[in-house]
């Protein structure tokens, strides 16, 4: 990273906020994530600022504003500017740590390092203004030159005072593709089971930011033991073997690189499925694993256990119920055959859709990717593309719902059904025909149909 890189370029709303600081009389900085990601040429998210100022001290400075008060005990106050909220945090030190979350206790101090010295993780004890510049006391700067996550300070007393820092450091190194220190990735391990100190919720959100950074599937790959904190089902998969004509890699590793064959180019929401699915789909393996008389593994029904394993996780993380269901639906299929003709496509088409059965074959490409690459798995990834290819054409034009087919209710009444449940089942019976093949979606067709019918009724 260039010594001579330009300063920070602060937002206009930013820049008045350090500015009516410093004409009261107090020191005031940028801080954290927002500095960081400006460093690595990145546009931050959220600007925080840290000050000298106490907590009354700063809402008198911004006393004409609209000010949101519910961090005011640990020091901060909201300042609302153009309707967006920008935290300002009174500089401060933390007492200690009783529930591995929280402090029990903050104290304010007037000098910027001290604030720095408390927070987790160097690339992120930053602080950066107009007047004195980059404040940079435990070599964050280069840190983020090394691409290196290292805590400030000593590891093990950093997780031990936060649990969730150990699932952080490997967002981080995920998000920002950087490489995790080695003596931070060991206290992280060591101190992997206070993990379940933290909120389900919040183990999730920050397993969720993970799987959809870009370097996930690596991550994973290499701090699988720090990550079994959070689940611990992937302990069992780490160096589960299963090598053989289709594998190449142990449970683990196969479940990595299929994460990171998940391409960035995804639509967010279809990311954050596929992502899931991939990491989850295996996960099974292990409580199924049988070694046949070739002495080769095998893993029979893990599909539909893998599928309930991966809803009671995803479950215990409280994670969206849609976003639960859909990955144990793409799971329990995962490995299944695909359909072998065009009415068993129709089928499941009407029974799911076209998106869930394009995510379907996204999962087992991502699948296939993390296998042994020969012939065999090339011919299966062919099969996966010919059919995604049929099935949208399918899609577009096949008659798999009653809206496609080329007659209604009202048609079926004309015809002599009788009004009821009579008319609905006729019109499924067509559609059942239409999508087996044995009769065209032509309108005359289907009314001669209809009429011999109610004939026949």
């Amino acid at each position: 990273m260039s010594a001579d890189r330009p300063p920070l370029r602060l937002p206009e709303p930013v820049a008045w906020l350090l500015a009516q600081l410093a004409a009261a009389g107090h020191a005031a900085y940028v801080v954290g994530g927002c500095v960081r990601d400006s460093l690595l040429g990145r546009t931050p998210g959220d600007w925080d600022v840290c000050t000298s100022a106490l907590p009354d001290e700063t809402r008198a400075v911004f006393a004409g504003h609209k000010l949101i008060l519910t961090g005011l005990k640990h020091g901060t106050v909201t300042v609302v500017l153009q309707g967006r909220p920008y935290e300002i945090t009174t500089f401060r030190v933390e007492g200690g740590y009783t529930d591995h979350r929280h402090p029990d206790a903050v104290r304010f101090v007037p000098r910027v390092e001290d604030d720095l010295a408390r927070r987790d993780f160097t690339v992120n004890a930053m602080a950066w203004s107009p007047d004195t510049g980059l404040v940079d006391c435990f070599g964050g700067r280069a840190d983020l030159a090394a691409g290196v996550i290292r805590c400030v300070g000593r590891p093990d007393a950093r997780f031990a005072e936060d649990a969730l820092r150990i699932l952080r450091a490997v967002r981080f190194a995920a998000q920002l593709d950087l490489a995790v220190d080695p003596d931070t990735a060991a206290a992280a391990e060591r101190l992997r089971d206070t993990v379940q100190n933290v909120s389900a919720e919040r183990i999730f959100a920050e397993l969720d930011r993970l799987l959809q950074s870009p370097a996930a599937g690596r991550v994973l790959a290499q701090y699988g033991g720090i990550l079994a904190g959070a689940i611990p089902e992937i302990a069992p998969c780490i160096g589960c073997g299963q090598q053989g004509r289709w594998h190449c890699f142990d449970v683990w590793q196969h479940t990595a690189a299929a994460v990171g064959a998940v391409g960035q180019e995804n639509a967010p929401g279809a990311l954050r499925t596929l992502r899931w699915t991939m990491l989850l789909h295996d996960m099974a393996k292990p409580l199924c694993r049988t070694v046949g008389p070739d002495g080769a593994a095998h893993f029979p029904g893990h599909n539909q256990r893998g599928a309930r394993l991966a809803d009671s996780i995803l479950r215990r993380l409280k994670a969206p119920n849609a976003l639960r269901q859909e990955v144990a639906s793409l799971v329990a299929v995962h490995d299944g055959p695909l359909p072998p003709d065009d009415p068993a496509a129709l089928r499941l088409l009407a029974r799911r859709g076209e998106g869930w059965l394009a995510k379907l074959c996204a999962v087992k490409r991502a699948d296939l990717d993390a296998h042994a690459q020969n012939e065999a798995v090339a011919a299966r990834r062919a099969e996966v593309d010919a059919f995604e290819a049929r099935m949208h054409a399918l899609a577009r034009t096949g008659c798999y719902t009653l809206a496609r087919l080329k007659v209604g209710g009202g048609d079926a009444l004309a015809a002599g059904i009788r009004p009821g449940p009579a008319v609905g089942d006729a019109l499924h019976a067509l559609l059942e025909a239409v999508m087996d093949g044995r009769l065209p979606n032509d309108r005359e067709v289907l009314l001669a149909a209809l009429r011999t019918q109610a004939e026949a009724d």
